[in-house]
């Protein structure tokens, strides 16, 4: 090994606790953005992968058969900016029933609401289906079912009582579609004799264009489709853009936060190794000097002393691969199943640029005190001694003397003008772990008011089913145990037995149904609201909740959709029935992916719908036993055939993934930031060790000698955090809302508010407690140093 090998290794063996916070800072640093850039590249890669080997659809767009004939559909193909056109399509919308039990399920069961397509083959210019088992739909009879989303496979049959003459089909095959262009398709021959007699029926174009990447892009092509064909032909379009992000939705909700992490740890870690490079070449001015007499020129001390931080920063850096490839691992690993193939993972290349990044990082760092030890002269190095300057923070001392305070607190809190430079970093260290816990303070706070609140009517306590009506997609009849199945209750007799329930403070109920809503493709659920439901409705963004009848709220979601904004009207179709509401309010909600219209139930009368209440939602009075009140009401709802039940918790296994990210994250960047501040104490009170020796012998005791040094630690801690909070706020307010974009949704103002004065007066404490804990240890050697060999050290 060569001597400058030698010299590296030595450093980094003395100084293990050094090593430890580097190996440690840059691991966070590396994890993070390992983990922020693989699933942002990862969860793309296979959606884009799989458009280009399938010729995915970038819009799909439903037309009103009545408006526009076939042979017109065709013309658009050579709309402005299209390269490839499907179709035209006749599409309907069917609720099948299984004819015969199955492993899966049994006979008579009916299936949510199904978009079928009439479709010769599953090739063609866009939307190329792949096959996943069975064939493809060759004659009547037939029918092929879209991914392996439903519980049945080849040799299931189908019952469809809505269509003409009510067939019965056979599943020969299922299929998988990039961008979900439908649910099931059967011959054209057979969509044309499913299709009523009455009216020309739905049809479906797809599209790919010239340029499709952006939300920009894509209107304009919408707007160029809509202007090829006559007014009010178009009905409803779907971009890849939407599919895109309802199938990555979860995974891109996690870039922005890690992301914001990797960049405080990335902070911290140039502080770190700026603090632990200076304290090392502080300390070591005279062995500098012993080793430039022995021949090192000042090129060699240089790179010895960036050596010493690149050595453990390099074993950081490989931990750090391997602990975010394991941190993104869940993230990402469901994502093969949603395009069909292998499960997704964090791209080589990242593997490669994050680690690489970060030492370059960590070199620049180190070069600048590497640089300062290049330069000092041998003699004056070789001269040089430990002894703390007493010049510096005198005015500090004598002022905090006149304070009324115990003399050890007092040169405590005047300890960090002596050394401001290294007080300095000290407070950025702090200040970056103040930074952290508020930012994850306020993500806790902001997930939970989400986990709370994404589902519908999920604040009422008590929920009474009543069955029947058209439900949502995939509805169940909740029954007690071993209740047997019932005729749906009288919505008016369960209500009545809501009002004469003693306990009962107020309710409202619920009717759902599927139309169709002018610019949005297939059938949309529509959530019909009899009574005040204010008092659980979802979280506001912007405009009211329901006041009177023609009214809806809807999500972003729905809002970008349908490419309306709040204010606009929406027509909602329903077997030849229109009506059309005005948008007052955006709320926030994840059910059924943000895609429910709600409105008063008057609006489903319009549309020839029933609007009876298939469930109620209650709240008691305060103070009132939530099981007496459910035992008691059951036994009066028994013979109506209602249940009454506890509402759902709407618990999600993505925010909890979340939350555990966050915990982790937070607990390595505040333990480095700890260990930054005990590296300089450490460094503090090794150049203090004369002056400590010379308090000890003037009779401070063990104890005064602890508090003396926490005491110059605490009251950086109180300026780092009182400066550290309020940017964490802020990153907070500006990172919570790309969280929410990533999913496609606003997150009203409450959910953001969330710091209010009691938890910012414990964030105040936590840079003090920060601060503290990294100093305890050194404080405690301090305390114990012999006052004899303190007084022998220059």
């Amino acid at each position: 090994m060569s001597a400058l090998g030698k010299v590296v290794r030595a450093g980094v063996g003395r100084r293990r606790t050094q090593t430890v916070v580097l190996v440690l800072t840059t691991l966070v640093a590396v994890a993070a953005s390992v983990v922020a850039t693989g699933v942002l590249t990862a969860s793309r890669a296979p959606f884009e992968q799989a458009m280009a080997e399938w010729r995915g659809a970038h819009l799909a767009a439903q037309f009103d058969g009545g408006e526009v004939s076939e042979r017109e559909l065709a013309v658009t193909a050579r709309a402005s900016g299209v390269t490839a056109a499907a179709g035209p399509f006749r599409t309907l919308r069917l609720r099948p029933r299984t004819v015969s039990a199955s492993d899966a399920l049994p006979a008579g069961v009916t299936l949510p609401a199904l978009s079928v397509t009439g479709r010769a083959d599953p090739g063609g210019p866009v939307d190329r289906l792949r096959l996943t088992a069975g064939r493809w739909v060759t004659g009547p009879g037939e029918i092929v079912l879209a991914g392996d989303e439903w519980p049945l496979r080849p040799g299931a049959r189908l019952a469809l009582p809505g269509a003409a003459g009510g067939p019965t089909l056979t599943v020969v095959g299922l299929a998988r579609s990039v961008t979900g262009t439908a649910d099931a398709w059967v011959t054209p021959a057979q969509a044309a004799a499913l299709s009523p007699g009455s009216g020309a029926g739905t049809f479906e174009m797809l599209y790919r264009f010239r340029h499709a990447g952006t939300d920009t892009r894509m209107s304009a092509a919408r707007d160029a489709i809509a202007g090829a064909v006559p007014p009010g032909a178009l009905t409803g379009t779907r971009s890849h853009l939407v599919v895109r992000q309802e199938q990555l939705a979860n995974a891109l909700a996690f870039v922005p936060f890690v992301a914001a992490f990797g960049v405080l740890g990335l902070i911290l870690s140039v502080l770190i190794v700026g603090i632990v490079v200076s304290g090392a070449v502080g300390a070591a001015t005279r062995r500098i000097g012993v080793l430039k007499s022995l021949g090192l020129t000042p090129a060699q001390v240089v790179r010895a002393y960036v050596a010493q931080a690149l050595v453990p920063a390099a074993l950081g850096c490989a931990l750090g691969v391997a602990l975010g490839n394991v941190l993104a691992w869940p993230v990402l690993g469901d994502l093969g199943d949603v395009y069909g193939g292998a499960s997704a993972s964090v791209p080589w290349w990242v593997d490669v640029a994050a680690p690489a990044a970060t030492l370059a990082l960590v070199a620049v760092s180190a070069l600048l005190p590497a640089l300062r030890a290049g330069r000092l002269r041998t003699v004056e190095a070789i001269s040089v001694g430990r002894a703390a300057d007493g010049v510096r923070g005198r005015t500090a001392r004598r002022l905090t003397g006149r304070l009324p305070l115990p003399r050890p607190v007092g040169l405590g809190l005047a300890h960090p003008f002596a050394r401001p430079a290294r007080s300095l970093t000290t407070a950025a260290a702090v200040a970056v772990a103040a930074v952290t816990v508020t930012f994850a303070a306020g993500l806790a706070l902001s997930l939970g008011a989400v986990q709370s609140h994404r589902l519908l009517d999920s604040t009422a306590p008590v929920v009474v089913t009543v069955g029947g009506g058209q439900g949502p997609p995939g509805a169940q009849v909740v029954r007690g145990p071993g209740r047997p199945e019932k005729p749906a209750a009288d919505p008016a007799e369960v209500a009545a037995v809501l009002r004469a329930q003693e306990g009962t403070r107020r309710f409202y109920g619920t009717a759902r149904a599927e139309v169709g809503a002018a610019g949005v493709a297939g059938r949309t659920v529509v959530t019909g609201y009899e009574g005040d439901a204010s008092w659980a409705a979802p979280d506001l963004v912007a405009g009211t909740w329901l006041t009177g009848p023609g009214q809806v709220v809807v999500t972003r979601r729905f809002l970008d959709a349908a490419g309306i904004g709040l204010g606009d009207r929406l027509t909602l179709t329903e077997a030849g029935r229109r009506t059309t509401v005005r948008v007052v309010g955006e709320a926030f909600f994840t059910e059924n992916d943000g895609m429910t219209v709600l409105t008063p139930a008057g609006t489903l009368t319009a549309l020839g719908l029933d609007a009876g209440p298939t469930g109620f939602y209650v709240q008691p009075d305060p103070g009132t036993s939530e099981d007496a009140y459910l035992a008691s009401l059951n036994k009066a709802l028994d013979a109506l055939g209602a249940y009454a039940h506890p509402g759902g918790d709407g618990s999600s296994d993505v925010i909890a993934a979340m939350d555990a990210l966050i915990g982790t994250l937070t607990l390595l960047l505040v333990t480095v930031a700890g260990l930054g501040v005990f590296s300089t104490v450490v460094l503090d009170t090794r150049d203090r060790v004369h002056e400590l020796g010379v308090h000890k012998s003037l009779g401070m005791t063990p104890r005064q000698v602890v508090g003396m040094v926490l005491t110059s630690v605490a009251g950086i801690g109180v300026v780092a955090s009182a400066a550290g909070i309020p940017l964490g706020v802020a990153l907070h307010q500006r990172v919570t809302p790309l969280m929410g974009d990533a999913v496609g949704m606003d997150l009203p103002g409450v959910y953001l508010d969330v710091h209010t004065s009691p938890v910012l007066a414990v964030l105040l404490l936590g840079g003090v407690v920060v601060a503290v804990a990294g100093a305890l240890v050194p404080a405690g050697r301090a305390a114990r140093t012999d006052a004899a060999v303190a007084l022998r050290t220059e």
